[in-house]
């Protein structure tokens, strides 16, 4: 299916206004409210609900049908004063931000743009909230209150990876390690339990522990002390846990809280908190939903390529929801500020979405590929 290149431009074009907008995870107000403005000047019926997510809903002809629902996450992970320079590269568009997931929402605008009115059902174009970090899903949790289990499908657009669809959402498990000692001066009280000394030390025997296969530990920060001269009082370490299978996310778990506990003694203190989860769950992939975005992507002359993956598809997965998560580009650098997507990969990217969503609106004719 050839993309317009006119339309292709306008895409870009709203995906770096997009980007151009600070959006950390929590703070996602500002971005929101151009993402409604835009759909409402779009002429689209659009709303909004109480954790920050935008609704917008293109009419089909049978009310009744059940709903698609599309999503794309506003959030990205770097502070509000991250400097969000864009910089073009021939065919590369770079910015912190710009496929993680900046092109994504944009591409909930060339779905507006491209379909014809009216659909055979209703499809709901959803800016959402609270994906990355410690938003833990917040966002999809709320789309999924809202929509349940009657729907078509729920598809998640991340504007990264294209080709990859991701129908089984990675379980992961986030803690919060805290060693609280009573502290005190470096020389005139040596030998006294340092917080930092304990923690760094239960960090190497996590780090040495043997994983389990399709499993991951990752320490992504560490925090304490008071000064140079100091015996530290507080300390504090972040954890993400990761697992395909939830058992092994579970022993994983197990694992580092018995390790932490360890540690614990007279005069230190050891804390766990849980501050983040998202649930596993998957479709097979001889499932309808999977077998109609290979083959939109087979027309395009892409080869489709599964793989588990952290996305909003955990929630209506973990809750036995048809949904798989879609990448739309090219491109690289995610999570750093030397991201950037290969425009011309979007065009292909884009024809194969508007092809899968033609597909899923034809019910039941996606049922039968």
């Amino acid at each position: 299916m050839p993309f317009p290149a006119s339309l292709l431009a306008r895409v870009l074009e709203m995906a770096v206004a997009i980007q151009q907008i600070p959006a950390p995870t929590g703070a996602e107000a500002a971005r929101a409210d151009f993402v409604q403005a835009r759909f409402a000047a779009e002429g689209l019926e659009t709303t909004t609900d109480a954790v920050g997510n935008v609704y917008a809903r293109l009419p089909g002809q049978d009310p009744d049908a059940p709903p698609l629902v599309i999503s794309a996450h506003l959030d990205t992970v770097f502070p509000a004063d991250t400097p969000l320079t864009l910089r073009r590269e021939g065919d590369r568009l770079c910015a912190p931000g710009i496929g993680d997931n900046s092109v994504a929402v944009a591409a909930l605008f060339a779905l507006a743009w491209l379909l014809p009115s009216p659909l055979p059902a209703d499809l709901w174009l959803v800016a959402n909230v609270g994906e990355e970090g410690l938003g833990n899903l917040k966002g999809m949790k709320a789309v999924v209150a809202r929509f349940g289990g009657r729907v078509r499908a729920y598809l998640v657009l991340e504007g990264l990876g294209l080709g990859w669809i991701y129908p089984q959402g990675l379980g992961v498990r986030r803690y919060a390690i805290s060693v609280e000692t009573a502290g005190g001066h470096a020389w005139g009280d040596a030998g006294a339990p340092s917080a930092v000394h304990i923690l760094a030390d239960l960090v190497a025997r996590l780090a040495a522990r043997p994983l389990p296969p399709r499993t991951s530990l990752n320490v992504g920060t560490f925090h304490g002390g008071v000064s140079v001269n100091t015996i530290a009082p507080r300390a504090r370490v972040e954890i993400d846990l990761r697992a395909v299978a939830p058992r092994d996310l579970e022993r994983l778990a197990h694992g580092v809280e018995s390790e932490a506990l360890r540690v614990r003694r007279k005069g230190v203190g050891v804390y766990i908190e849980r501050i983040g989860d998202r649930p596993a769950g998957h479709i097979p992939a001889s499932h309808p939903l999977v077998q109609a975005a290979l083959a939109a992507l087979q027309k395009e002359g892409i080869r489709g390529r599964l793989a588990p993956a952290s996305t909003d598809a955990n929630i209506p997965l973990s809750r036995g929801y048809p949904a798989i998560c879609l990448g739309l580009t090219h491109g690289g650098g995610a999570h750093t500020t030397a991201e950037f997507i290969e425009t011309a990969s979007l065009a292909h990217g884009l024809a194969a979405l508007v092809r899968l969503v033609q597909y899923l609106l034809a019910s039941p004719a996606y049922l039968n590929l």
